[in-house]
């Protein structure tokens, strides 16, 4: 099995916690092979930094040269920059590194050291602008932010709106790294904030109180590249390398006599889900987080997500205790009376309905429950919804989604798309049943009920219950059935582990 190739371009720590003796490790321990072009050599210990002198130009190019020949990089993660000339090469070699690879670039602007000690010049800081149209992510602490932009950070808007001057300056995502901040959003808790063009994601982790923070930034930029190497999303990735720094803190070990590092392999017994960050609201957001009324049927069973009532009532008169109204188009010239029909099929047969997209409607209709998506969250009035006393049920497609969608405390989340699926098109990858069985642990953590959705199929269940799924929504899988009560009792069965015909699932 091969693995991504992830290129560390950064500076050599003597005293093995920081710069690519943090890249190293880190990459290896999230499954990437590391390759490095080493900027500066650093003679430095726990203590502090007492010299940095930078590689020679024609053997800087040379590394660059050899690796870009037969080690293509799936990322680049960028840390110590020692002279401005290295920041000009890489500004001249980028852009065409980035469109021949597909490799997403990761800066993480080193200027000082954890111990204090400025690793690079003013004229280095400067020079950094250059570089910033050619990376896809910058990962700044408050000094380093405040340094490239020479604005105040004091509050947590201040610091998002100096990341904003770093995006206009053509970079295409600030990661501003709240470690040093001292901000009262949240008691307690360091909050970094993703700051890209359309949003901003912000979460927040348990201030840790431990010295132990040697090449804290250096572990989280080239833990945000590896994951990027291996195909997560953004928002993701950085979700993903939050975790593995938080976990590394709570194992971090003393070397000399001054701060130690985090631990890089970390041990798989001391996992532990809560590891992963919290999300919360942006700054000025009234997003209430007081949570939604339970499902009356946990856990949900199958949920067959159907396109009309009349697919509402054969679902539901073959014993399907949930199932959504899906209707695509907004324009629908029968909408309410659909809606209206579904809402009382379901006080019929006493079951769940859940209506999708269409929360004014389900509100004035009085709805047993809503399914928003992701993207639904920013327009639809949460407010009301719970007022209304409705249900909500909330789409997800990664681990920052996720975290979102579990933040406002909804009725359920659907974890997907699974595997491929015709029924829309999707923005993400199919998540696959590693990815499904880690959202169920986290969803089971939070205490809040799931359903699995996207391409799941009768012989998909085996799988999708070792996993730790209870409920699996379906859609082709029922609506295109040749039998579709037929294949509504062998899915009711196989979701219980019975056997069906011939087929034990």
């Amino acid at each position: 099995m091969s693995r991504p190739i992830v290129w560390s371009i950064a500076g050599s720590d003597s005293g093995g916690g920081a710069g690519i003796q943090a890249d190293i490790p880190t990459i290896l321990a999230l499954g990437g092979h590391p390759a490095t072009v080493v900027t500066a050599l650093t003679a430095q210990n726990s203590v502090g930094v007492q010299s940095v002198e930078s590689t020679g130009m024609s053997l800087f190019e040379q590394q660059m040269k050899s690796l870009a020949s037969d080690l293509p990089p799936a990322a680049i993660k960028i840390g110590l920059l020692a002279e401005p000339w290295q920041i000009r090469l890489l500004a001249d070699n980028l852009p065409a590194w980035r469109q021949r690879w597909q490799a997403p670039v990761v800066l993480d602007p080193v200027l000082v050291a954890t111990s204090g000690d400025e690793l690079a010049r003013g004229e280095v800081v400067a020079a950094l602008q250059e570089l910033l149209p050619a990376v896809d992510m910058v990962t700044p602490n408050l000094p380093e932010l405040r340094a490239l932009t020479r604005q105040a950070c004091d509050t947590l808007e201040d610091a998002i709106a100096a990341a904003r001057l770093l995006l206009a300056q053509g970079c295409r995502s600030v990661l501003v790294k709240g470690g040093h901040g001292d901000w009262d959003t949240a008691e307690g808790q360091c909050i970094d904030a993703l700051v890209t063009a359309d949003t901003v994601w912000c979460f927040a982790q348990p201030r840790l109180t431990t010295r132990h923070t040697h090449g804290t930034g250096c572990t989280l930029s080239s833990a945000i590249a590896t994951a990027l190497a291996t195909g997560h999303p953004l928002e993701d990735a950085v979700v993903l390398a939050s975790r593995f720094l938080h976990q590394g803190l709570h194992q971090a070990y003393a070397t000399g006599q001054g701060a130690g590092t985090p631990e890089r392999w970390q041990r798989t017994d001391d996992c532990n889900i809560e590891c992963y960050p919290n999300w919360l609201a942006e700054p000025g957001d009234t997003t209430s987080t007081d949570g939604y009324l339970d499902c009356l049927w946990q856990p949900l069973g199958l949920y067959p997500v159907v396109p009309d009532s009349r697919w509402v009532a054969r679902v539901l008169k073959a014993g399907v205790r949930t199932v959504q109204l899906r209707l695509k188009d907004p324009g629908h010239p029968r909408l309410r009376d659909e809606i209206q029909a579904a809402i009382q099929l379901g006080q019929q047969y006493g079951a769940q309905v859940f209506i999708n997209d269409h929360w004014q409607l389900a509100i004035e209709l009085g709805a047993f429950g809503v399914h928003l998506g992701q993207e639904d969250l920013v327009s639809a009035d949460l407010q009301a919804i719970r007022h209304a006393g409705l249900r909500l049920g909330i789409s997800t497609h990664g681990f920052a989604e996720l975290l979102r969608a579990l933040a406002l405390r909804p009725s359920y989340v659907a974890l997907g798309h699974v595997f491929p699926t015709r029924t829309k098109n999707m923005p993400s990858r199919p998540q696959g049943l590693e990815r499904l069985r880690e959202f169920q642990a986290i969803a089971d953590l939070a205490g809040v009920p799931s359903t699995a959705i996207g391409g799941i199929k009768r012989h998909h269940l085996p799988a999708v219950r070792a996993c730790g799924v209870r409920s699996v929504a379906v859609v082709t899988a029922i609506t295109e059935a040749d039998d579709p009560e037929a294949a509504l009792r062998e899915l009711m069965a196989g979701l219980d582990g019975q056997t069906v015909g011939e087929a034990t699932v």
